[in-house]
C-alpha cells in the first residue's frame, strides 16, 4: 500500500522511533507502514495523522485503479 507517512513524518522532525513512541507501537512497526508492507488499522491511521497533523486521505488516500478494456 502506498502512503506518504515518511514525507509528513520527516516534515515535522519527527524521526520513526519518536513517531513510534507518541502513539505507541514499535519502530519496526513505523518502518513497515512507510515501505508499504504493513496495513495498519484505522484507529493506527488516525494516530499517525494527529501526531502529524495531516488528514487521513492526505497520507493514506489510494485511487482506484481504473478497469482498462
Amino acid at each position: 500500500m502506498e502512503n506518504k507517512v515518511r514525507i509528513a513524518r520527516i516534515q515535522v522532525n519527527l524521526t520513526q522511533q519518536q513517531l513510534a513512541e507518541k502513539i505507541g507501537v514499535t519502530r519496526q512497526t513505523i518502518s513497515l507502514i512507510e515501505k508499504g508492507k504493513y496495513n495498519p488499522t484505522l484507529k493506527l491511521c488516525l494516530d499517525i495523522c494527529y501526531t502529524v497533523n495531516k488528514r487521513l486521505d492526505e497520507i493514506f488516500w489510494v485511487e482506484k485503479e481504473r478497469d482498462e478494456k
